[in-house]
């Protein structure tokens, strides 16, 4: 930490020389690229650069002479180990978020600074909103302050653009624009700016390799009332082949040629459909400029693609039966190696075993690569949600301990993601209390029944109560979307506390993720993931698609009710039933054991959906 606080000073001092020639009192910094999407390119690291967060979400406003970094409870461990705390402040990101401390910190004479590339519009109505009453200036910056004194920053990056064949897309780009079009009319809006590149990958048929675990190119999109679209993105990423294929109605442009294009196409009185939560403040900025009108509503594109078509559930389902196979082998070799390595003096580490799973995986015929960095953590480290093993240093995995795995990947036909929480013997004390009530919370949100209409915080506390029963609760949501091979966390689909205004409807895909985490001693969390499905009498409910063992070496058999037990014994036979022939002979062997019925509840299938 020393060391790294030595290298945060000196970043610090030379962005606030930066601020100073360019007359700012304060500047917003945060986790959000040009796409605000979750996962960034080291390119765009610029929260990371100046406070050493690298967590997935936050953000920082740098004063002349205090930073303050503001985090969710995900990362609050992680904020606390990688920032130097006599130079970073931290805050909740959620429970008092920026625009609040800022509106408590500002003079009138204050100038703030913030890059309109970065901040989506709505972030930008907060912080307005909130600095009204103080008289201090929020205003746009021309460059970014951060890139001027990040001497040795990455270059942009530079993946390979492919074609997503109609085989694993089901749909066409001709039919997805006919949709987006149609949507367009219904509001009366001559332009839709798509600058997410997830749902410009989904709606042109192709994927991409510009960000880790994201298989998607980094583009903007403008689609006009007239049909004709206008794709901005470096045509030397195209694979060989890509550009003829591409629809007559799309014309490629240089992706720096965005803002220039979009302001030559923009008339007065012109209606441009912009997403507020998910696009660069600048367009609608350049939008009024141009005296014309920013409609700012959540993007078609995102709405349409979270529910999959039949090809794509296909798809799907077979991606997970793959990557079952690898965590059944993956859980055969930890099972195995853990006890007899620790007793040999060379236990298997963190690290190791997020090397293990991805090399399971590996061996599964149609892997491209992981969704995220495996979430790999022993002991305490479970206790921190985004944990990162460290390959020169990392902990222990101990039959005295307890040990969280998180891990996905993404296949030919689909994305998974799954977390498991392993034991080996000794159980930390309250760990069995706790490990059960987070299976009762996965069962009681799997198994239920609910009206059309529902929405992600309407179902959430259901999942919690088996937790708040007994006093205990986790700081994260309860699930989120997932892509088809695209993003592992797509929105705006989430089961959480915060309101969420989506209907959860047929054919979107969620996971379920409870947890419990002890700071220090352990961190429990079972995650699966499901495909909402309509029932016989138009109730929704959840069908499963993740099929992975869950220890039950930690369950309170005596906790549980008949129906519980029931789920768990059907859904064990099942995984059996799906991959056992799939699997070596060892790891079957492994998988018997792992599948066991436990207790008195006998299992029926129709329990898992």
């Amino acid at each position: 930490m020393t060391d790294m606080r030595a290298v945060l000073a000196d970043r610090l001092a030379s962005l606030r020389s930066e601020m100073i020639i360019r007359g700012l009192t304060a500047l917003i910094v945060p986790r959000f690229d040009a796409h605000q999407g979750e996962y960034v390119a080291p390119h765009d690291e610029r929260l990371g650069f100046v406070t050493g967060f690298t967590g997935s979400a936050g953000a920082a406003i740098v004063t002349a002479d205090r930073v303050r970094l503001f985090v969710d409870g995900r990362y609050t461990v992680q904020a606390q180990n990688q920032c130097p705390a006599d130079l970073i402040e931290r805050d909740h990101l959620l429970e008092h978020p920026p625009e609040n401390w800022l509106a408590e910190e500002a003079g009138p004479d204050w100038v703030i600074g913030y890059d309109a590339m970065l901040l989506p519009p709505r972030w930008v109505e907060r912080f307005e909103t909130a600095l009204k009453r103080t008289g201090a200036q929020l205003t746009p910056v021309t460059g970014n302050p951060v890139d001027a004194v990040w001497s040795d920053q990455p270059v942009e990056p530079f993946g390979l653009i492919t074609a997503f064949p109609l085989q694993f897309a089901g749909a066409s780009a001709d039919d997805k624009r006919q949709d987006m079009l149609q949507t367009m009319a219904d509001k009366d809006c001559r332009f839709m700016v798509e600058t997410q590149p997830d749902n410009i990958a989904w709606l042109l048929n192709v994927r991409g390799d510009d960000v880790a675990y994201n298989p998607m190119p980094q583009s903007f999109l403008v689609l006009e009332q007239n049909g004709t679209a206008h794709w901005f993105v470096d045509a030397r990423k195209f694979e060989d082949g890509l550009a003829d294929s591409l629809p007559a109605w799309l014309s490629v442009h240089p992706k720096v040629a965005f803002l220039g294009v979009l302001a030559d196409l923009l008339d007065e009185g012109d209606r441009v459909l912009l997403d507020p939560d998910f696009s660069p403040a600048a367009v609608a900025r350049l939008a009024t400029a141009k005296q014309a009108e920013p409609v700012l509503e959540r993007s078609p594109a995102t709405l349409a693609k979270t529910r999959k078509n039949r090809t794509e559930l296909e798809g799907i389902r077979a991606c997970h039966l793959d990557d079952a196979v690898a965590w059944a082998d993956f859980g055969a070799w930890l099972t195995r190696e853990v006890p007899v390595r620790a007793a040999a003096g060379e236990p298997v580490s963190e690290y190791e075993a997020e090397e293990r799973i991805l090399g399971c995986r590996s061996a599964r015929p149609t892997f491209l690569s992981e969704s995220f960095r495996t979430i790999s953590c022993a002991g305490g480290n479970a206790a921190m949600c985004h944990y990162a093993a460290d390959p020169r240093a990392s902990a222990p995995v101990l039959p005295s301990g307890c040990y969280l795995m998180d891990s996905g990947g993404q296949y030919e036909t689909g994305t998974t993601d799954a977390t498991r929480s392993y034991t080996f013997g000794t159980l930390p004390d309250g760990y069995a209390r706790a490990f059960t009530a987070v299976f009762k919370a996965l069962v009681a949100l799997a198994t239920l029944r609910f009206p059309k209409g529902t929405q992600g915080h309407h179902i959430d506390a259901i999942c919690r109560r088996p937790l708040w029963d007994l006093g205990l609760d986790y700081d994260h949501g309860t699930g989120h979307g997932i892509g088809h091979r695209l993003s592992v966390h797509e929105q705006p689909q989430r089961i959480g506390k915060p309101y969420s205004p989506v209907d959860l409807a047929s054919g979107m895909v969620m996971s379920i993720e409870p947890g419990h985490y002890l700071a220090g001693r352990y961190g429990i969390r079972l995650e699966n993931l499901y495909e909402v499905v309509e029932l016989e009498d138009g109730f929704l409910g959840f069908d499963t698609l993740t099929w992975i063992p869950i220890q039950t070496d930690a369950l309170l058999v005596e906790h549980l009710t008949e129906t519980e037990l029931h789920w768990l014994n059907a859904y064990h036979a099942r995984v059996e039933e799906l991959i056992a022939d799939r699997c070596s002979a060892e790891t079957r062997v492994w998988l018997s054991k792992a599948c066991a019925p436990i207790g008195s509840g006998e299992g029926s299938l129709r329990a898992v959906g």
